[in-house]
């Protein structure tokens, strides 16, 4: 699943394509919002909450004005692209699941987990759950804080992926900030020495990222080089050698693979 510093690029680059242009042609391909139809519309910006995209639309109509948001989720497999009028589109048709095109380009969404189209007004519906933006302007350190706070018996890699604590923390984050903290996934949050500090660094490692696609927690570019521990599973660890063990984890049905070094990452069962 995208990361939030995936979904933030995604947005800027929406942004840049689309906002201030008219729509001459829309297509949500969803069940729910197959009749919608948004040409003329003007769009007004496109913002990231967390891992969620935000597109605002305005069209005028004989009652005033209605100001639309498109909601839309990348989840696992989904992605944006924006293209120039006529281009040929990268993936299969099939798969498209929204098309917003204006006169200068045609941006279509692909596999994407969530398309909803909300009054602007009830935004809140699709995004009111979230913690703070570690990106966003409503990031308060304090807060998230006392998120995870309320659950302190909580597996720590099982808190940072959950979004209504701190919005944008995915797997490849949640991993390499247990790894860079010294402390196991499964460490109880109460446990985890220096929290403050392992929050300050997740919002450090999206910021640095935010502004392209290839993501690295080492500062090192390669392709085999870019994590600590995240996808080298039985790969020596970079710091002592040891092999990384990957693990699934939480409930069936909602498993994440955990990656972590036994050496550099001892399990802490309480404070003290």
């Amino acid at each position: 699943m995208p990361e939030g510093d995936t979904v933030y690029h995604t947005a800027r680059i929406l942004d840049r394509a689309l906002s201030g242009q008219r729509l001459v042609r829309t297509d949500l391909r969803v069940p729910q919002h197959a009749t919608a139809d948004l040409a003329g519309g003007t769009v007004v910006e496109t913002v990231s909450r967390g891992k969620h995209l935000l597109t605002r639309i305005d069209r005028d109509s004989p009652t005033g004005t209605d100001r639309w948001t498109l909601h839309t989720h990348l989840k696992m497999e989904g992605s944006w692209k924006v293209l120039k009028p006529g281009q040929r589109w990268p993936k299969p048709a099939h798969t498209a699941r929204a098309v917003l095109e204006t006169e200068a380009a045609t941006a279509v969404g692909f596999s994407l987990g969530v398309v909803q189209l909300l009054d602007r007004a009830d935004e809140a519906e699709a995004v009111g759950h979230l913690g703070p933006d570690l990106l966003g302007p409503d990031w308060d350190e304090d807060v998230a804080l006392a998120n995870l706070a309320r659950e302190p018996g909580r597996p720590l890699h099982e808190a940072l992926l959950d979004q209504t604590n701190l919005a944008g923390i995915g797997n490849l984050y949640a991993a390499e900030l247990c790894f860079t903290s010294g402390v196991h996934p499964q460490t109880p949050v109460a446990a985890v020495p220096e929290l403050r500090r392992l929050v300050r660094r997740a919002r450090q490692m999206l910021d640095l990222n935010k502004e392209r696609w290839v993501q690295t927690t080492t500062g090192d570019l390669r392709e085999r080089e870019r994590t600590w521990v995240y996808r080298r599973d039985r790969s020596p660890c970079r710091r002592c050698g040891t092999p990384v063990v990957v693990e699934l984890q939480w409930p069936a049905g909602r498993e994440r693979a955990a990656y972590w070094c036994p050496s550099c990452q001892p399990l802490l069962t309480g404070r003290g």
